[in-house]
């Protein structure tokens, strides 16, 4: 899988160092609220999990899995495959993402669940990668910027492998150079 990788973007102390920050911003901006946060699968799991660990006040936890994607290409509509287990109606929703691209999955989420009434809805990504950005979306929290590079590892994927590696890194154009519309 290392020879997959053409360069390392974030080291896995780099990672850490960003993520600790993040959660220490979360739980002073959400204290006394009781937020719940809603894991965007399956990239966000190693992110989640890290940021988790770093968020110091009461909060509640759930995953939706949605799909807009065939392979490595958009298919343009998105179809939720796992929905909420709880009740949002007054809580604070923390939405956390592994990556900001389009847009447009977290557009049509913000949507959706805006409908069951929470107190607010707010975005928090490892990644944001706004020259891509096809939706109005924005993140509140976000750990790094990137460019349009298409990255992996730390939950991120190409064809379901690398989410393993600790850090994150931007995969050799000829790994996915017979794909049409490579994104993350």
């Amino acid at each position: 899988m290392k020879n997959d990788i053409e360069r390392v973007f974030f080291t896995e102390e780099e990672i850490e160092a960003k993520v600790k920050e993040l959660g220490e911003q979360i739980s002073k901006d959400f204290e006394g609220k009781d937020p719940l946060f809603v894991g965007v699968l399956k990239g966000c799991f190693v992110f989640m999990s890290d940021l988790m660990r770093h968020v110091t006040i009461p909060c509640s936890v759930d995953f939706m899995a949605v799909s807009s994607y065939k392979g490595t290409t958009s298919t343009g509509a998105v179809s939720i495959q796992k929905d909420l287990s709880q009740n949002i109606e007054g809580r604070h929703v923390v939405m956390v993402e592994d990556i900001l691209d389009s847009g447009v999955t977290l557009s049509y989420l913000q949507n959706y669940l805006s409908g069951r009434k929470p107190a607010s809805i707010t975005i928090a990504t490892l990644m944001d990668k706004p020259s891509r950005r096809k939706a109005p979306v924005y993140a509140k929290y976000s750990c790094f910027e990137v460019p349009d590079a298409f990255v992996v590892g730390y939950g991120l994927d190409y064809n379901e492998l690398y989410r393993n590696l600790p850090y994150i890194g931007v995969l050799k154009p000829e790994i996915y150079s017979d794909q049409e519309d490579v994104i993350n």
